[in-house]
């Protein structure tokens, strides 16, 4: 199996790569400039390369030698794509895109995997079958995995596996953690518009009190996840945003309010059981407040959730090309979401963690203007990357 150290000499690159991307973040379905290096670079190493998948998508294909097993294949993928929000890192390198920054470390995903592509281009002695490599647009809730999904993808290029990676700060630099079963939460919007009788403020009898049927809701909320949902499950019910009244107008209570948030879970059954009562709950409060509601559930990502099969062949990976120590064979699911849902839902497979250690910044943590990915983990994410293919395509 390759390890880190086999992989070193390629760690200049990988930086130079990384660090450029940074420099030229591009939103979801505009990552021309980066998707246009990613297939120049995998062109230039004899690996075939089709473009345009999912907008701005890009999937290299390698086949190995090794064997006679020529019929297995599997997906890496890596996401492009960066985040809508100002750089305060003050690096070198740093965003030069007014309002755009590579704060979730996708530079570094798409820089690994290419570091990976590369080895093993010079390596097709090592695998039998063929590698996809998958660098996906639009992971950051603007649906690019379904967007690759609906343009064929694996009618196009046929898995038997897919695999997802993504740096997780806070873990040991270079340790692959592969969680058992729930990775990540659905990721949904819930809303609810609240309708009564608009009223002077000085007057209440005369209307309906959008804005305390709103409060009530709001209070409400918590006790659908704490009463409701078992204490082995996991939700997460939060308000993002309201709007209702005029400033300058502080004496009418107004005729409606608007409300919107987040829901969270990890299984259908939760996410179900969340639809349904936010709507329930606002129609109740509703009446009671002599007003109607007019509540909406957007259903955006689904949890992600690993197979035993493929989970089990990533951590063998991990332990083979990194070691024990940097190998876990589990880690508790985390509630942000991740389109990788997509692949999975379409082909079995996995998706792991790769430690980058601790922020060099307090603050520096995912969607944060100080977040950076730390170099030091590239050559153990392309290691990984190259020991999971030798064992899916061995």
């Amino acid at each position: 199996m390759p390890s880190p150290e086999d992989l070193a000499p390629l760690v200049p690159e990988m930086e130079e790569w990384r660090r450029d991307f940074h420099r030229h973040p591009e939103l979801g379905f505009e990552e021309r400039r980066t998707a246009g290096i990613v297939a120049g670079l995998l062109r230039g190493w004899g690996i075939a390369v089709t473009e345009g998948i999912g907008v701005t998508g890009v999937v290299g294909s390698l086949t190995g030698t090794r064997g006679t097993g020529g019929n297995r294949a599997v997906a890496l993928r890596a996401d492009m794509d960066a985040l809508a929000m100002p750089e305060a890192t003050g690096l070198p390198y740093a965003s030069e895109a007014p309002g755009q920054m590579h704060a979730c470390g996708h530079d570094g995903h798409t820089a690994m995997l290419l570091g990976a592509a590369r080895w093993l281009a010079a390596n097709r002695d090592r695998f039998g079958g063929t590698v996809h490599f998958v660098f996906q647009p639009a992971e950051e809730s603007r649906g690019g995995a379904a967007r690759m999904v609906a343009d064929g993808l694996f009618e196009r290029f046929p898995v038997d596996a897919v695999y997802g990676l993504h740096n997780l700060p806070g873990l040991p630099v270079g340790t692959v953690a592969v969680p058992k079963g729930p990775v990540l939460a659905a990721s949904d919007t819930w809303e609810v518009t609240f309708r009564g009788a608009g009223v002077h403020g000085a007057r209440p009898h005369l209307g309906s009190d959008a804005p305390l049927a709103a409060a009530q809701f709001i209070a409400a909320l918590p006790m659908v996840v704490a009463r409701e949902i078992d204490p082995l499950q996991a939700a997460v019910l939060s308000v993002g945003h309201i709007a209702a009244g005029a400033r300058r107008a502080p004496n009418v209570i107004p005729a409606e309010v608007f409300l919107c948030g987040t829901a969270r879970s990890f299984s259908e059954e939760v996410r179900a059981h969340l639809e349904a009562r936010i709507a329930a709950v606002a129609h109740g409060i509703a009446a009671t407040c002599r007003m109607v509601a007019e509540p909406r559930y957007i259903r955006r990502i689904s949890p992600t959730i690993n197979r035993a099969e493929q989970a089990a062949v990533a951590v063998r990976a991990a332990r083979a090309a990194l070691g024990d120590a940097r190998a876990m064979d589990d880690h508790p699911p985390l509630t942000p979401g991740e389109d990788f849902s997509e692949f999975l839902a379409q082909r079995p497979g996995a998706y792991v963690f790769l430690g980058t250690g601790d922020p060099a910044h307090p603050e520096g943590v995912h969607h944060n203007p100080h977040f950076d990915f730390n170099d030091a983990a590239l050559p153990h994410g392309a290691a990984f990357w190259c020991g999971l293919v030798e064992q899916e395509l061995a």
